[in-house]
C-alpha cells in the first residue's frame, strides 16, 4: 500500500515539473529583434555591431568599421551595415525603413583661441612681453579647433619655446592632451608683438573739423610702432579738432588735436575792453582763428589799432589792462563809464 502511494506521488510530482516548464516556455518573452539605429556616437576609432544596431546581443562588441576622425561625422549605408553583420550570424535585422547610419565621432574641442592665449602667457613669462592680453599672436597657417578624444583630461602646454624679438617670430611645440597617459605633439610658427590700444579715425578730418564718436576706432598696433605721444583714449580726443588736415586710418598724435576754434580768421567779433570798473565792447576782425583761451590780434575797426586779446567764447576776444588809458581808443561819442558799446 505504502508502495503504491509513493508511486502515485511520485508521477504526481513529474506531471507537475512538466506542467510547470510548459507554462514557463509559453510565458517567456520572445527575443528582442535586432534594429538599425538612425544615428550612433562613437568614442573611439572602431564602429561595433553595438553602436549601429539595438539588441544586437553578444556580437555588439565586435568591430565592424573604422570611426570618422574626432569631430567629424559620417554615414553608414543600410546594406554595407546588413553584409557587415551577416558574417556574425546577425539574422534578421529590421533597418526601420532607414537608408543609413549617420556616425558621430565624440570629442572634445580646444579652441584655437585656448592656444593662442597659452602662447601669449609664455611669451609674456619667458621673454618680457608684457601683459599677455596685450600680446598679438599671429601663425603662419591658420589655426583650426584641435579635436581631443572626450577622456582626455587637461589643457595643451608648452614643451618647448624660441622667440626672435627683433623679428617678432616665434616656434612652438605644444603637448595635447589624447588620452589619461599619453599626449600628442603640435608645432606651431608664427610672429608675435606686443601691443598697445591706439586711436585711429575712420575718415579724414579736415584742418579745424570736430572729431565725433562716430570719426574714431580702438586699434591694437605693435608697441614699437607707437610713439609716446599717441593717444590711446577715444575720450581725448572726442570734441576737439584737427590742428592740421588728418588722413584716415592713421594713429592720432596729441600734437594733431587743439582745442575748437571759436573764433575764425576775418571773423567780425566783439571786442570787450575790461579796466578797472569799466567794461567797454567794440566790433572787431579777427586777424587770426582761436579756440578758448588762445591769444590773437584782432583789429579794432573803430581805432584802426591791431590789439591781443584771448578768446573766451565764440566770436567774442577780451582785451584786458590794468590801465583806463585803452578808453582813449573808444570814440569820444561813447560814455566812459560801464555801459556797453556796440
Amino acid at each position: 500500500m505504502i508502495k503504491t502511494m509513493i508511486r502515485i506521488l511520485a508521477v504526481a510530482a513529474a506531471s507537475l515539473v512538466m506542467f510547470a516548464a510548459t507554462a514557463a516556455a509559453q510565458i517567456a518573452p520572445e527575443p528582442l529583434r535586432p534594429m538599425l539605429k538612425a544615428e550612433a556616437i562613437v568614442t573611439g576609432d572602431i564602429v561595433r555591431i553595438g553602436d549601429l544596431v539595438e539588441h544586437a546581443g553578444i556580437v555588439a562588441s565586435v568591430p565592424i568599421f573604422r570611426a570618422p576622425d574626432l569631430g567629424s561625422t559620417g554615414a553608414v549605408p543600410a546594406d554595407a551595415v546588413i553584409e557587415a553583420v551577416r558574417a556574425h550570424a546577425l539574422i534578421g535585422l529590421d533597418t526601420a525603413g532607414l537608408s543609413e547610419v549617420v556616425v558621430i565621432r565624440a570629442s572634445r574641442a580646444i579652441p584655437a583661441k585656448e592656444v593662442e592665449d597659452i602662447i601669449a602667457a609664455a611669451l609674456s613669462k619667458q621673454f618680457g612681453l608684457g601683459d599677455p592680453k596685450n600680446i598679438e599672436v599671429n601663425f603662419e597657417r591658420e589655426l583650426r579647433v584641435i579635436q581631443v578624444e572626450p577622456s582626455a583630461r587637461g589643457t595643451p602646454r608648452i614643451a618647448r619655446l624660441n622667440f626672435d624679438a627683433r623679428s617678432g617670430r616665434f616656434d612652438a611645440t605644444l603637448e595635447i592632451p589624447t588620452s589619461v597617459v599619453n599626449r600628442g605633439m603640435l608645432r606651431l610658427s608664427g610672429r608675435a608683438a606686443a601691443t598697445v590700444e591706439v586711436v585711429t579715425l575712420l575718415r579724414p578730418i579736415d584742418r579745424g573739423g570736430l572729431i565725433k564718436h562716430a570719426d574714431v576706432l580702438i586699434e591694437r598696433r605693435p608697441r614699437a610702432e607707437v610713439g609716446r605721444d599717441i593717444v590711446t583714449d577715444s575720450e581725448q580726443v572726442i570734441g576737439f579738432a584737427a590742428r592740421v588736415a588728418l588722413q584716415g586710418g592713421r594713429p592720432l598724435r596729441i600734437a594733431d588735436l587743439m582745442k575748437p576754434e571759436l573764433v575764425q580768421r576775418n571773423e567780425t567779433v566783439t571786442l570787450v575792453y575790461e579796466v578797472p570798473g569799466i567794461v567797454l565792447t567794440v566790433r572787431g576782425k579777427a586777424a587770426e582763428g582761436g579756440a578758448e583761451g588762445d591769444v590773437i590780434s584782432v583789429l579794432n575797426e573803430q581805432s584802426k589799432r591791431t590789439v591781443q586779446g584771448v578768446v573766451v567764447g565764440p566770436g567774442r576776444v577780451v582785451v584786458s589792462t590794468g590801465s583806463p588809458r585803452l578808453a582813449a581808443n573808444i570814440a569820444p561819442s561813447r560814455p566812459a563809464t560801464s555801459a556797453a558799446t556796440r
